[in-house]
C-alpha cells in the first residue's frame, strides 16, 4: 500500500468526490468488514477495484465508539453540516486566532503574536533558567489566547470547538479557568496549521466542517 495521504473535503463537494474515486481506481468493491477501527470512530472506507482505499471522517469524532454511526455518504454530509456555530482556537508558539464560525464563515475573530523563544541545546543552569523563561512566556501566550476566545466564545456562543495548531499549547489554552464554561463543548479533529493568521483562521472555519479523507494507494506492482 502506498504512503497514506489526506485531503480536507467540503460536505457540499463530497458526493462529488466520491464519484471520483470510484470512476478513477476501477469502481467500488465491499470492505468486507474488515474496517472496525473506522467504523468505530464514525467513518466509512470506500476500497477501489485496484486497491486504492480511502478513509472518511466526520468532523467529530464519534459519540459512541462503535457505535455505528455515520456509515454512509449522506450521514458524513449530515455530521459536518450542523447549523450550530464553531468555536475556532488555533495556537502556535509566537502567535494566536481566535473565532467563531457559521457555514464555513469568520463572523467574529481575534488575532495577535506574542513571543515564546525557540529550543536551545544548552545546558546546565543556563538551560534550566531558560526553560523556566520560555514556559513563562508560553504561558503568557495561553493566557491571552484564553481571554480573547473567552470574549468572542461568550458573546457568540458555539456549539463545538475546533482546536489547532500545536497540541500542547492548544492543550494549555482551553485549560485556562475563563474558558471552563466552553471545556465540555464537543471537540472537531485537531487541525495541524501553519502561523495562526487572520487568512489561516478563515481556511480552518472551512477545514472545521470538511470531511476528513486519508487515502492509500495500490502497491506497484513487481
Amino acid at each position: 500500500m502506498g504512503s497514506p495521504r489526506t485531503v480536507l473535503v467540503s460536505p457540499e463537494r463530497l458526493p462529488g468526490w466520491v464519484d471520483r474515486f470510484a470512476a478513477g481506481n476501477g469502481g467500488l468493491v465491499s470492505t468486507s468488514g474488515h474496517d472496525a477501527e473506522t467504523l468505530s470512530r464514525g467513518g466509512m472506507v470506500l476500497r477501489g477495484a485496484n486497491g486504492c482505499v480511502a478513509e472518511l471522517y466526520p468532523p467529530r469524532e464519534a459519540p459512541d465508539p462503535g457505535s455505528g454511526v455515520n456509515l454512509s455518504v449522506a450521514g458524513l454530509i449530515a455530521s459536518a453540516t450542523s447549523e450550530d456555530p464553531i468555536g475556532l482556537l488555533l495556537v502556535r508558539r509566537g502567535g494566536y486566532a481566535a473565532g467563531v464560525a457559521e457555514a464555513g464563515k469568520l463572523i467574529v475573530s481575534k488575532t495577535g503574536t506574542k513571543y515564546v523563544q525557540s529550543r536551545t541545546a544548552a545546558g546546565g543552569w543556563s538551560q534550566q533558567r531558560f526553560a523556566r523563561r520560555r514556559a513563562n512566556q508560553a504561558s503568557g501566550l495561553a493566557d491571552a489566547a484564553a481571554t480573547h476566545a473567552a470574549r468572542l466564545f461568550g458573546e457568540h456562543p458555539p456549539g463545538s470547538l475546533q482546536l489547532g495548531g500545536d497540541r500542547t499549547l492548544a492543550a494549555e489554552t482551553l485549560a485556562n479557568p475563563v474558558l471552563r464554561r466552553f471545556q465540555s463543548l464537543p471537540q472537531l479533529r485537531f487541525l495541524v496549521v501553519p502561523d495562526p493568521r487572520l487568512d489561516i483562521l478563515k481556511q480552518a472555519a472551512v477545514d472545521a466542517r470538511s470531511i476528513r479523507i486519508t487515502i492509500s494507494d495500490p502497491e506497484a506492482s513487481a
